[in-house]
């Protein structure tokens, strides 16, 4: 049973940031440290991701791991409104107003899944980096890891192609042009 009143708990939780968390701000200053420059909130592209990294055509998403559902399991029964779930290490759903909550997580789920196909769409690499991956035994990994992401989706697209020519073919540079 919850401790607070409800008008307690409803500005506690209004209360919670979307902008500046502490997540974003680890990832923001690794990110930074190492070169890697970016835009926040970019308006201009779906979802407004946290991190733009254009040079890149990468978004990067920080989550937190309540507001969108990490490692939950929400399954419903065809024609019943009944949700099943499955609570994970690092989200649990409220024991009160348990329905709510069910559906704020999946339309949440549901937002971010539609918003990363939208970018994929326009060209761009998703990044999803998780609230419970940047505690500080997992930290140094996670973000070693996104700084790797980083340069290898960078020299993917970036690379240059060997273009060869066909020994049988002239090149048309040469073709007609003589020693004299």
């Amino acid at each position: 049973m919850d401790t607070l009143s409800s008008e307690q708990r409803h500005r506690n939780m209004a209360a919670i940031r979307s902008k500046n968390t502490r997540p974003e701000m680890t990832v923001r200053r690794w990110l930074w440290k190492r070169g890697f420059r970016y835009r926040l909130n970019h308006r201009g592209l779906p979802g407004h991701p946290d991190l733009v990294l254009r040079k890149y055509r990468t978004c990067i998403f920080v989550n937190g791991c309540f507001w969108h559902g990490h490692h939950v399991s929400l399954t419903s029964q065809k024609g019943e409104e009944n949700v099943q779930f499955e609570n994970s290490d690092c989200c649990r759903i409220p024991k009160t107003n348990r329905e709510f909550w069910i559906n704020k997580i999946r339309r949440n789920k549901e937002r971010d899944r539609e918003t990363q196909r939208q970018l994929a769409r326009m060209g761009w690499h998703c990044i999803t980096v998780w609230e419970c991956e940047l505690k500080s035994k997992t930290r140094e990994r996670t973000l070693l890891s996104l700084e790797y992401t980083l340069n290898m989706i960078y020299l993917q697209d970036h690379s240059t192609r060997l273009y060869t020519i066909p020994e049988d073919e002239q090149m048309m540079a040469a073709e007609g042009m003589s020693a004299d």
